[in-house]
Formats: structure tokens, sequence, C-alpha cells
């Protein structure tokens, strides 16, 4: 059986996961694909360098802006009407930019390329949030995990391999023609495999257009000196992150007041104090911050210090590539059986293999291109195991309802993340370089060092939430009534159900939690009650004997989500009346293993 007021799996589920991860690839491709045309386009179009910044700048800018404000509307508005749209506005000006005349043309192309790839991203995660469960939607999150590392990393491969095919004149022109037929495809393909849109006009919540201005501010005035400081740091305009600060407080300030007033500010607030969505956030930015600034650095060196051509440079990173593109398929099953261990191990093997590139650079090797294949391919594997699962377990206890927008705004943290580290990373780089009149071997060492600093810092996060989520599971939550042993009434055992499973007074979900192998007791199971707005409404341990007792202050629509040592995680949607509801909680190694039951 499915869980109550759940339906049945999407039979049409994986092709609709097919387009996404397409449309997915194309918009994360772009970011560094542009990187190894540059040159062309400067011969091409007669660009500055100024202008050039802005056609790589631009790009990520726009797209970190709208992240929030369109996850939102494909929340309210429909996730398949936002996909298509933004998917063939990514198409239109993709085409755009491969037309362009002159270097403000491309400029405008790709501030619009950039938001429409922003429209697009939140739509994707929130396909997946609807239509996987379980131990799907680890694996689900394991292929765009995988899309996300290897678009990251192959775009100067690929990038190479089309200037070595069409040319270095015209061949900047095809970095974005390539993305008109697949787009057209994507587009068709969507029409067909998307699930329908089934949100009704009265279920629409109000559009909060001073919330999406404010942060829109706020994200743009903070990313401008980031993006502007890879080509001169000292420069940027660092002044306007005061600015950022103001919106961001003005911001929080409106949302409160939305909050109030009409119950739907554009941030929903208590998905924060959700701690497995804070610390995935948190996880992100610094990890995107390290990840991102890899290709950075090492496609500068390998290009202008060791004169790679553009093709071989991609070839020199796609070790890293390859290792996270299997990892992150692996990691995306295992998480559900492993969870945050998973993580923290491949944030380790990540600062090992970077470690070990950067002392392999240190060595000035004459074959740089292989020597640093072996370590990119262990921190390649270690990247696998990091970006999908910690998005699984970040938006593991989010409502549905809030998929697109919670993804909205984990992406923000990842964009902003990437535009710290590589300004960081670039400002140390290019002072080193001239410091040091060219030693570009120094240079990339001291850069490599920073990047290793900001995976380290995302792994202290990630091992402080492993310990914290083992001290909540050891620790008895006695105040609010959901502990194992709380209430008036008896203990709620499969005997007191069945005498009288309502005799507590108040709402309550009671129940046991057993495997779904042979019926036995699931002992100290973690229960999670997450209300519509994605608050923790009750949680509970359960006893040794797998019972639990959870209160929560009304009775409503629930998500129930279950946890235990061993066991796959999941959740269920549950019905909680004025009295006593009863649920068996079955756990079980598979996604299809598990169900809550209705007992009465």
């Amino acid at each position: 059986m499915s869980s109550p007021g759940q339906a049945a799996p999407d039979p049409r589920r994986w092709r609709a996961l097919v387009v996404c991860l397409v449309a997915g690839f194309m918009t994360l491709l772009d970011v560094s694909i542009v990187n190894v045309a540059l040159p062309s386009m400067q011969r091409g179009l007669g660009a500055s360098a100024a202008e050039l910044s802005w056609v790589v700048s631009g790009y990520a800018l726009t797209f970190g802006l709208v992240l929030v404000s369109s996850g939102r509307l494909g929340d309210d508005r429909g996730r398949k009407k936002m996909f298509l749209i933004s998917l063939a506005l990514f198409t239109i000006t993709s085409a755009v930019a491969g037309f362009s005349v002159d270097p403000t043309m491309l400029v405008v192309a790709r501030l619009l390329q950039g938001a429409a790839g922003g429209m697009l991203n939140p739509q994707i995660i929130g396909v997946i949030q609807q239509l996987f469960s379980g131990r799907e939607r680890g694996r689900a999150f394991g292929l765009f995990g995988a899309v996300i590392g290897v678009s990251t990393a192959v775009g100067p491969l690929l990038g190479g391999l089309l200037l070595e095919w069409t040319g270095e004149a015209e061949g900047w022109r095809w970095v974005f023609y390539v993305n008109v037929p697949v787009g057209i495809v994507a587009l068709l393909l969507g029409l067909w495999w998307l699930p329908t849109d089934e949100t009704a006009t009265a279920e629409r919540r109000p559009l909060d257009v001073v919330g999406a201005i404010l942060l829109g501010g706020a994200v743009v005035a903070l990313m401008l000196p980031l993006v502007l400081s890879e080509q001169d740091f000292a420069g940027a305009p660092w002044w306007l992150v005061g600015v950022a600060v103001l919106l961001g407080l003005l911001f929080v300030a409106w949302e409160r007041r939305a909050k109030r007033t009409h119950g739907h500010p554009l941030v929903n607030f208590g998905l924060l104090r959700t701690r497995s969505y804070a610390m995935g956030t948190a996880l992100g930015l610094l990890y995107f911050a390290g990840f991102t600034s890899i290709f950075f650095v090492l496609t500068l060196f390998l290009q202008q210090g060791r004169q790679f051509t553009p093709l071989e440079a991609g070839l020199a990173l796609t070790p890293f590539a390859v290792g996270s593109a299997v990892s992150s398929a692996v990691g995306g099953r295992l998480i559900s059986r492993l969870g945050k261990p998973l993580i923290v191990g491949g944030l380790v093997t990540v600062v090992v293999g970077l470690v070990a590139t950067d002392v392999v650079l240190r060595l000035d090797p004459a074959s740089v291109g292989w020597a640093i294949a072996l370590p990119l391919l262990v921190a390649g594997i270690g990247g696998g195991l990091v970006i999908a699962p910690n998005q699984t377990l970040a938006l593991e206890e989010v409502p549905a309802r809030e998929g697109g927008t919670a993804a909205g705004v984990l992406q923000t943290g990842q964009r902003i993340g990437s535009a710290i580290g590589i300004s960081a990373v670039g400002a140390v780089f290019f002072s080193t370089l001239a410091s040091s009149r060219g030693d570009w071997a120094s240079s990339i060492s001291r850069g490599l060092v920073i990047t290793v600093g900001l995976v380290v810092l995302a792994l202290l996060v990630g091992i402080a939430d492993l310990v914290a989520g083992r001290f909540s599971r050891r620790t008895p939550v006695p105040d609010d009534g959901s502990g194992p042993d709380a209430g008036s009434g008896p203990d709620p055992t499969d005997d007191a159900r069945e005498d009288d499973p309502v005799e507590e007074s108040g709402p309550a979900v009671v129940g046991k939690v057993v495997r779904a192998e042979d019926g036995e007791p699931v002992p100290g199971a973690v229960l999670t009650l997450v209300d519509e707005t994605g608050h923790q409404a009750a949680r509970a341990e359960g006893d040794p004997q797998g019972a639990f007792r959870l209160a929560p202050p009304h009775a409503g629509s629930y998500q129930l989500v279950a946890r235990a040592q061993g066991r796959a995680p999941d959740v269920g949607r549950v019905a909680v009346s004025e009295h006593a509801s009863a649920y068996d909680v079955v756990l079980g190694p598979a996604a299809e293993d598990h169900v809550v039951r209705t007992v009465r």
C-alpha cells in the first residue's frame, strides 16, 4: 500500500528525469564552456577584456539573481509550465548569442541566457522532489549530481573540441549554437513526458513582488563585486557588499511582515530551522566555493602557463569529470543506506585528491597533464559523493509544495559560493603571479591552497552536522509531549491501539516502527512531523519496542519522516485528526518496501 494521501509513482518519472537532466546539463555546461572560447571571441568580435569578463560573469550573475523567485513561481504556477518557458528562452538566447554581430549584443544575450538558466534549474529539482521518493529520489539526485559534476568539468573539453572542429575564427559561435538542436528536442520531449501541472487557481499564493526585488537586489549587490574581481580584484566595487547586507536585512524584515499579514512570504524561513536543510545549504555553499575554483585556476595554468591548447587543457581535466560521473551515480544509490557519513567521506577524498594535485604541481613535472590525472580522478570520485547526496539529504524534509523555492535558495547559495571561491582563489593566484614575476608553479600552488581550505570548511560543516544528528538521536525530547513515554494514556503498543487507540486527548500520531523483512521492531527510530509550511511540528524517538507518539499542535495533513540506523529513511503523508491516529511505519532497504499503513 502507498502512504495515505500519496499517489502511486508516476510511470513516466524516469523519462521525465531524462528531460530534466538534458536541460540541466545545457544550463550548467554554459558556465564553463565559454572560457576556452574567449580568445576566439576577442579576435572574431574585437571584444575588450571588460566585455569578455561580462560574457563569463554576466551569465553567473543573472543565473543566481532569479533562482529563488522562479522556484516560487514553479511551486505556485506549475513546474512544467515554468520548465518549458525557461527552456524555450534558454534555447532562443543561445541562438542569439551565437549570432551576435558585436560584443554588446553578445553580452546582452549572455545576461538573458543566464536568467533563463536560473529560471530553469529550480524546476528540475522541484520535479525530482515531486516525482521521486525514498531510495529512488536518491538515485535521481545522484544522476543530477553527475550532470552537475560532468557539465562543470567537461565544459573546457567540449569547448576545445568545438573550436578544433569548426576553426578558431568562428568556432566560438558553435559553443552557443550547440544548445539549439538539443533544446528543441528537450522541449518536445518535455511536452510529452513531464507531468501535467495540477496547481489549482484557488491554491495559488500571492506573489511577494517586494520580497523578490529586495532579494534580487541583495544577490546582485553581493555577486557583482565578486564576479568583477575575477579580472581586477582591487578595482571591484566592494562597497556593494555593504549594500547587499542592508538589502538582506530589509528582505528579512519584509518577509517577516509578509508572514504576519498574508502568510505567504517569498522564502519560508521556517525551512532554515530544519537542520538537514540549513546545514546542507551551508555545506553546498562552501563546497561549490572550492569545487568550481579548481577549474578556474587549472585552466589558466595549463593554457597560459604551460601553453596547452584548449583541447589539451580540457583533456587534462577530464579525469575529474569521469570520477565525478561514476561516483555520483553510485552515491545516489548509497545515500539512503549510509546517510551523512557518505558525504563526509566524499569531502575527505576531495581534500586528499586536491592536496595530491598540489604536491604533483609543486614538483613541476614535464608531462603535467598525465601527472595530475590520478589526483584529479581521486578528487572527482570524492566530489561525486558530495553534490548529489548533500542535495538529497538537504531536501529530504522539505514539503513537496516548497520544493522549487527550497531548491532556489539552495542553488543561490551554490552560485554565491562559486563567485566567492573564484574571487578569492583568483585574487591569490594573480597577486602571486605578479609578485613572483610569472612563476606559474608557485601561483597555482597558492591558489590550490585556498581551494583546499574552502573544501575543508565544507568538511567541518559536514562533520558538525553528522555529530549533531547522532547526538539528537540519543537525546530524548520531553518538552513537547512527543516522546515515546509521554502522554497520560497507555503506551502506544499494538495491544493498546487495538483496545482503545483514541484514548489520548488531542491530536497525536501513535504507532510502531517495524522492519519490512520480518515485522520485528526497529528500536531508536527518529520520527518527525513536518507541516505544510516546512516547520517541524513534532519529533520523537521510538522506544526499544519501536513504539512512538508524536503530538503536533493541531490536526491536519503532515509529512512523517522516519529514520533509523541501518534502514532506508523515507517520508509518508499522514492525516492527523483531533484524536490520536494510529499508524505503523514499515522501513526496509528499498523504497518499494516502505509503507505507512493505517491501522484504524
